[in-house]
């Protein structure tokens, strides 16, 4: 175990109401529904975070800044599972038959998320894993804030400032306040509004190349999970190490942020484009709109690998028949499948240099 100091993010996910659900229900039928909660949450978590315990109604988690390199990854992983929590919601709500008080509240159930960046020290008790800290301390005293006081809102996640300035997203909209705890002093807090964040996901308007639209398709098995994939295909750095692409910089980010209808600038040798995102669903699906193609990719989790399909459709007036040979051969004089055959191996061999490290750290 590595007994250094560690910086990096430190990840509460607490079910908002699980006091006054539990105090009202049928025990049995309250642990079975949390029970089911807490597994989705930690189902989410685990690919990119790593699980400290199960704290009743919460999950604490961290990682170290060494093992991200898009930070704002780690907010899609938390808007992601804020949308499968509240889906599992509603799915639990129309499938149940029961009229106990604890299944008939499950509605009542909300999620939100304090995340901060800090530093903190692993500790081995009898086989027991914890992490110490001044700002271990604050993540979960930060657990008690006055956010739905000032809000109405049941279900956010709340950053601190530490946090989000290492995240480096200038998101808008943000409801910001201070905190102040006695020994720990002010904390000024930003946070987002989950029920609003839900509503846009969920009607943003899809734009996805179907296998039977498509002019060109392939097919990639990746021994990773779908979050590093998706690092890797939307990190301009590591785009750069297996594009063939000399050179991409951001040119719009709506909001502060990836998504729907950000842009960047490309370079191809002596061909200039702007690729803008057309639609956006971390770790699931996302196209691109190149101006002269649309390029949708989607991952489909299987366990300790990524199914990654890729589809592309030209904007050509002509027909089908002569389209999809002639996007081969271009493809082919652009030696994309080899781009991607140089992902795959990327990606790899990071897994299997960060398994080594973990295993030597393990050892250490």
């Amino acid at each position: 175990m590595n007994n250094e100091t560690q910086h990096g993010y430190l990840v509460l996910a607490d079910i908002s109401g699980y006091t006054s659900y539990l105090a009202g229900t049928e025990l049995t039928h309250a642990r079975d529904i949390l029970t089911e909660l807490l597994e989705l949450i930690v189902k989410h978590f685990k690919p990119l975070l790593n699980i400290v315990k199960l704290e009743g109604d919460a999950v604490f988690a961290h990682v170290p800044k060494s093992k991200i390199s898009r930070d704002e990854t780690l907010l899609e992983m938390m808007e992601s599972t804020y949308l499968a929590f509240r889906d599992r919601v509603e799915g639990i709500r129309r499938r149940t038959t029961c009229q106990c008080n604890a299944c008939k509240a499950i509605p009542t159930l909300d999620l939100k998320f304090i995340a901060h960046f800090g530093e903190y020290v692993l500790q081995n008790i009898s086989g027991i894993t914890e992490l110490v800290g001044s700002d271990v301390n604050l993540v979960h005293r930060l657990l008690k804030n006055h956010v739905a006081e000032a809000t109405g809102w049941k279900a956010y996640v709340l950053f601190t400032e530490a946090g989000l300035a290492q995240m480096n997203v200038k998101m808008e909209n943000l409801h910001v306040q201070v905190e102040s705890f006695e020994h720990l002093g002010e904390v000024k807090t930003f946070n987002m509004n989950l029920h609003e964040r839900y509503k846009e996901l969920k009607e943003a308007q899809r734009v996805f190349i179907s296998p039977e639209e498509a002019d060109w398709a392939s097919t990639r098995i990746i021994t990773a999970p779908p979050y590093v994939v998706w690092d890797w295909m939307n990190d301009i750095q590591k785009r750069l190490l297996w594009e063939t692409l000399h050179d991409v910089q951001p040119l719009l980010r709506p909001g502060g942020r990836m998504g729907t209808g950000a842009q960047n600038h490309c370079a191809h040798g002596k061909n200039v484009f702007v690729e803008t995102i057309v639609d956006w669903h971390p770790f699931k699906t996302f196209t691109i709109d190149t101006g002269s193609a649309l390029m949708s990719r989607s991952l489909e989790d299987h366990g300790e690998k990524t199914l990654m399909n890729i589809y592309m459709k030209m904007k050509l007036q002509m027909p089908r028949w002569l389209t999809r040979p002639l996007v081969g051969l271009m493809l082919r004089i652009g030696k994309v499948d080899q781009q991607f055959d140089t992902l795959v191996r990327l990606i790899e061999e990071e897994a299997k240099k960060s398994g080594k490290v973990n295993d030597d750290q393990n050892r250490s």
